[in-house]
Formats: C-alpha cells, structure tokens, sequence
C-alpha cells in the first residue's frame, strides 16, 4: 500500500506539473504572440515610410549629376541652374502638404490600411516616371507625385501603428518611424554614391510593391472599425493583434463601450469642434512643435547634404561625410526607438532639443569666427568642429526633437479629431518643410551659413522651451487615458 500510494503521488505530482507547464506556455504564448503581430502590421507602412525617406534623400542624389551632366553623356544629358535645383529639391515637399489633407480624409473614409495599400501603386508610378525621364519636366513630375504620395501617407502611417499597437511597444514602433525615414536616407545617397539617379529610382520602386504584399496579411485598425460600427471586425482585430491578456480584454470593452452609441457614425470636425478644449490643446502642441522643430533645418540638410558639406566643412570627401550623417543618423533613430520604451517621451524631447541647440550655436560660431578673422589657417586645429557639430546635431535632432512629432501624431490627438486633425499637422509640419527647403540656398547667400545656424538654432531653443512647458508624458498610457487628460477629466 505504501509502495502503490508513493507511484500514486508522483504520478499525481507529474501530472499537475504538465498542467501547471501547459498553463504557463499558454500564458507566455500570450504575451509573446501578440508583439510579433503588431510588428508584422507595422512592416508594411514602415516599408512606404523608408520610401518617403528616400524622397527626402533623393535630390541630395539627383542634383550633382544633374548640376555636372556632360551633354556627350546619355545617362546624364539633363542640364539644371541653380533655380531649377531648388524646384527638384522642394517640388517633392510642396504636394506633401495637400497629401497629408487628402490623406486624412482617405484614412477617415477607406480606412488606415486601405490608405496604404491605395498609394502604393502610384507610389511606383512616380519613381518610374523619374527613372524613364529624359527631360526636367518628367523630373518634377515624378517629383510632385513621389512627394503626393508621401504627403497622403504621413498621417496614416502614425495613425495606424498607434492603433494597432500595445502602449507598452507603442513607443518602440512608433519610433520605427524615424528609423524607417533615416534608413530611407541613408539608402539613397548609398546608391547614389555609386549609381546613377535613374538606377536608384529603380531600385526604389520595388519598395512599393513589397509593401502591398506584406499587408496582405494584417488586419485594419480595430479603432477605425468599432468607429464605423464594424463591432465584429474590430474585436477580430483587436484580439488578432493584441492577444486575449486581461489587460488587452479590458482595453478591448473600453473601446467598444466608447462607440456603442456612435456607431456608423462620421467624423464631425468644423470650427465649433476645432474650438473644443480635447481638440485645441494636442493639436496646438503638434502644429508649434512642428514648426519650430523644422525649421531647426534638419530636411534643409537632407535636401542639400552634399552641397552642405562643400560649403561648412573644407577639405573633406562630401559624398563619405553625407555616409557618416547618414550612419549617425540611422542610430541615432535606433537608440531613439529604445530609449521610448525606458525614458519616455518629455525626457527624449529635451534632451534631443538641448543637443540640437548646442551644436547649432557652436557650428554658427565657428563659422563666423573663422570667416570675421580672415585667417582660416590658425583654426586648422580646429578645423574638426564643423564636422564633429553636424554629426552632433544630426544625433540629437534625429534623437529626439525632429522625429518625435511624428510619433506624437498617432497619440495626442483624440478618436473622433484623428483623421482630420493628423491631416492639418502634418500639413503644416510639411509646409515649413517645403519653407526651409525653398529658403535654404537664399538664406545662405544673404546671411551666410553662420547666420542660418544661428537662426535655426534660436527656433530650437523656442521649441525646446515650449514642449518643456506644454507637453504631457504620453509613455505607457493607453488612447483613451491620453484623450482623457486633454479633456481635463483626469490629470
């Protein structure tokens, strides 16, 4: 008996352990499960995000040829002046703004994935319309297309990842959004470095069409589907991306009783609704950060890296020293996905603003220093802080100052103002784009560059100052906690 009672036990101890096991892979499945999904629901706007960075990148590609085209030279026979360089350079950024209007209503209407899948096939078009150019007219076409294309997308990239997102890795992926554009920059002038401006057209075209496919397979924003009345479809999304946790359940309910009573409802947005206080205070953050964050000069620097370097930096091999932006750049933005998740976003903000700040006023003072002295050579020791200020100002403005507005966009503003109000600041956050890139060449001969980074880093320090004083820390809050503080019910 003794003997049969002790075989008894341990079978009975094995089988509660196999239970206990088989209930903590269930459990562990569920917390693992779900980040994959949500990162494989990101990959596809991320993908057309690395497109929009390669927008950005292409003309610090395109102009040097263009500018030095031999006429003898059938791959580079198309001739610019000065003037023309900074249509090709600004013309992407001037259809970006009304992009951004049609495509928060497009996100509004067709949805946040449909949105995407929409552009990508014109998306294609406007980069083989550069490819088969043969003259500056098809040039800028493809130019104003590839940059319309941008525009509609930007506020349905930041949306939908951060609807379709956990808080706790909504940061990290949100984040994928500036590491997605440097990335983008970084692979253009690596082309271009060693192929022509029609190949790496080419080439970029693919992008596109991989983005398609990838989004074959993930679902539409459960936001945007219980907002419609879709209540089925969005609790499928819901639980496909985020899993059955407690915590997700909950978020889940909260969701769906937020839209029991407006269901097939359309969005409302005219000016009594704009004046509304959980409205006005995100969106006059998002549009003042914007601005001021722009105009520190950051795109001015990727439209114009090369001719830049020429200009600051003397005696250096401006094609490397682009490369060697372009790599702080890209891990600049991979520390920035991480410290999202550890630090927040306030902390990220200033100290990417105070670094912005910094390396703008020590780069405008050397310049003027050396320029007021007419004597470049006893500088000569010193003739490494131009360029180790660029690349300090290039970490910090890509860290923190320039890409977090664009991370903001998907959390700040509330449901129902989403689409319409993610439309407007993108729209102005593309015209001071398009206002930099535009007065870069003219600041610089009327001002000099010293004087022109000393403006952008005054607009800097105004940002800095203000998101100090204006900005709530969004980090590890759901949706609907951050739409609450705007309404002033929670604090």
């Amino acid at each position: 008996m003794i003997r049969f009672d002790i075989i008894k036990y341990i079978r009975d101890w094995w089988r509660q352990k196999n239970k206990d096991q088989n209930q903590d892979d269930t459990i562990v499945k569920d917390i693992l499960s779900p980040f994959p999904k949500q990162i494989l629901a990101a990959l596809g706007p991320l993908l057309l995000t690395i497109v929009v960075g390669m927008t950005f990148g292409y003309s610090a590609v395109l102009l040097p040829q263009l500018q030095s085209a031999n006429s003898s030279n059938t791959t580079n026979s198309i001739r610019i002046n000065r003037e023309e360089a900074s249509w090709v350079a600004s013309l992407a950024v001037l259809p970006m703004a009304l992009g951004t209007l049609i495509g928060g209503a497009f996100i509004q209407k067709y949805g946040r994935k449909m949105t995407h899948q929409i552009m990508c096939l014109p998306y294609f078009a406007g980069w083989m319309v550069i490819y088969f150019a043969f003259n500056l007219e098809m040039i800028l076409v493809g130019r104003f297309l590839t940059g319309l294309c941008s525009g509609i997308l930007t506020p349905a990239t930041g949306v939908y990842i951060g609807e379709t997102s956990a808080p706790k890795y909504r940061g990290v992926l949100l984040g994928g959004v500036a590491l997605s554009v440097s990335a983008g920059l970084l692979l253009t002038h690596l082309l271009g470095t060693f192929l022509t401006w029609q190949i790496t057209a080419l080439i970029t075209s693919i992008l596109p069409l991989l983005s398609l496919f990838s989004m074959i397979f993930t679902p539409e924003s459960p936001s945007w589907l219980a907002q419609k009345g879709f209540t089925t479809r969005a609790t499928e999304s819901f639980k496909w991306l985020r899993g059955n946790s407690d915590e997700a359940t909950n978020e889940l309910e909260e969701m769906l009783a937020k839209h029991k009573d407006t269901e097939n409802s359309i969005e409302e947005t005219g000016l009594k609704d704009m004046l509304k206080r959980e409205f006005l205070k995100p969106m006059g953050i998002l549009v003042m950060f914007f601005i001021t964050s722009q105009w520190t000069g950051v795109n001015a620097v990727n439209f114009y890296s090369v001719a830049l370097m020429k200009q600051t930096i003397e005696g250096v091999n401006e094609y490397l020293a682009t490369f060697v932006i372009d790599c702080i750049r890209l891990v600049s933005s991979v520390i920035s996905c991480i410290l999202l998740r550890k630090i927040g976003r306030r902390p990220l903000i200033l100290a990417g603003g105070l670094g912005t700040i910094l390396s703008l006023f020590t780069l405008s003072g050397y310049i003027y220093f050396t320029r007021s002295l007419h004597n470049q050579t006893s500088f000569s020791p010193l003739s490494i802080i131009p360029m180790v200020s660029l690349i300090v100002y290039i970490f910090f403005v890509t860290a923190g100052f320039v890409s977090l507005p664009w991370n903001l966009l998907g959390e700040l503003l509330p449901l129902k103002y989403r689409s319409t109000g993610s439309g407007i600041a993108s729209c102005i956050a593309y015209l001071s784009v398009f206002s930099v890139v535009k007065t870069m060449p003219d600041m610089f001969a009327m001002f000099g560059s010293d004087g022109t980074f000393l403006l952008y880093g005054i607009m800097g320090l105004v940002g800095t100052i203000f998101i100090y004083f204006c900005l709530p820390e969004t980090k590890g809050k759901t949706l609907n906690e951050i739409e609450e503080y705007f309404k002033g019910t929670v604090k």
